[in-house]
């Protein structure tokens, strides 16, 4: 299945220069290589999670990532479920530690006047409060990675953060006039899909490959271009380039 393009554009007073984000949420340890020339055109890469596949042993192609995607822009990587729950966790986490990217585990960090953080995938979904505390407090714009839209809800939104990049729900799978079907950590009809959220503080991605045996309907694989603009006030919308 290909990968859309999507746009989108959030600008804010808080945003010092234009800056050019791609998103790309759910690898799964799938090809990239039809989006390499996009993530070189941007100013950073965002990886909201599950760029491995728990359920297979070969971690090959997201060990790739790890070394080229930096070749193109600065790499920021947070950490979703199938990390958690991976198998070979020590092994791919030795990787990630080794590479030039920048691994934002419960942390966040400065980038061309905004900040990065990374919220962590928790076990029994128990999100690091005392790093969104602290996230909070940062200067400036604050962009958090955060990979379950269900956390999220729960644990973000109200609080001090200027928007969020989400994953794991893979669309809902099956897009029938316009209700998924099922996403997990949400279940069946799913109320978080794709698309923003939250008065569009938060942006959901399809996320980047089919992460289940039951094909995907009306739901395209999708990579986020994701434009930061300065602005008199926060706005976000959708653009179609």
């Amino acid at each position: 299945m290909r990968r859309k393009r999507v746009y989108y554009t959030v600008t804010s007073e808080k945003i010092r220069k234009p800056l050019k984000l791609a998103v790309a949420a759910d690898l799964h340890n799938a090809p990239y290589s039809d989006v390499t020339e996009d993530l070189a055109k941007c100013d950073a890469i965002l990886v909201p999670g599950d760029l491995v596949d728990r359920h297979r042993k070969k971690y090959d192609r997201a060990a790739c990532f790890l070394k080229e995607a930096p070749e193109a822009a600065p790499v920021f990587y947070s950490l979703g479920n199938h990390e958690r729950r991976f198998a070979f966790r020590e092994e791919w986490m030795r990787l990630v530690k080794e590479s030039r990217v920048t691994l934002l585990d419960n942390e966040s960090t400065e980038f061309e006047g905004i900040q990065l953080g990374g919220l962590s995938s928790a076990w029994e979904g128990k999100a690091d409060t005392e790093f969104l505390d602290r996230f909070e407090r940062e200067n400036g714009f604050r962009l958090l990675m955060c990979h379950h839209p269900e956390m999220y809800r729960d644990y973000v939104s109200g609080r001090n953060v200027d928007f969020t990049v989400c994953g794991h729900a893979h669309g809902g799978q099956v897009q029938l006039f316009g209700q998924g079907l099922f996403a997990p950590g949400q279940g069946f009809f799913p109320k978080m899909t794709h698309g923003l959220y939250d008065d569009g503080k938060m942006l959901l991605s399809r996320g980047m490959t089919n992460g289940s045996r039951v094909p995907r309907i009306n739901d395209p694989l999708e990579l986020i271009i994701l434009r930061l603009e300065p602005g008199k006030k926060q706005e976000v919308y959708k653009t179609e380039r």
